[in-house]
């Protein structure tokens, strides 16, 4: 290859831009610019997720719905920027909590509704009633 053969090519890779494809993928569906994620489906700009479905900028989760940049967590619904956490439902900016609903910029913090603790029974008790009612 000659410079002048490799700068045709470059130049025309620059003009096609990202093919916004799923590289290093396997099994996903209705995904755009997604890596090295597997049975993922309408999710975008993901990286190294599993089981992920309708959710945006998130890396390294697992089982997440409707999630928008989260990282290393798993079984989150619904929350925004959460990091290290387990079983969140429509929170945000939570960081290394688990099963917290409806909370906004805890730190470790387990059971918690609305930012408020309670015991493990009480908190899925609660969550069982709310999740009746809303549908």
């Amino acid at each position: 290859m000659d410079m002048r053969t490799f700068e045709t090519e470059y130049r025309r890779l620059l003009q096609e831009g990202n093919d916004r494809g799923n590289p290093q993928s396997f099994n996903s569906d209705s995904c755009e610019n997604c890596s090295q994620c597997m049975f993922c489906s309408d999710c975008r700009d993901c990286h190294g997720c599993n089981y992920a479905t309708s959710s945006v900028g998130c890396t390294d989760c697992t089982h997440i719905s409707g999630c928008t940049q989260c990282h290393q967590s798993s079984q989150l619904q619904d929350s925004i920027r959460c990091v290290k956490s387990n079983y969140l439902v429509r929170c945000v900016d939570c960081a290394d909590c688990t099963y917290c609903f409806g909370c906004v910029g805890l730190v470790r913090k387990e059971f918690h509704i609305l930012n408020e603790p309670y015991d493990r029974k009480t908190y899925f008790k609660l969550v069982k009633e709310l999740t009746e009612e809303m549908g």
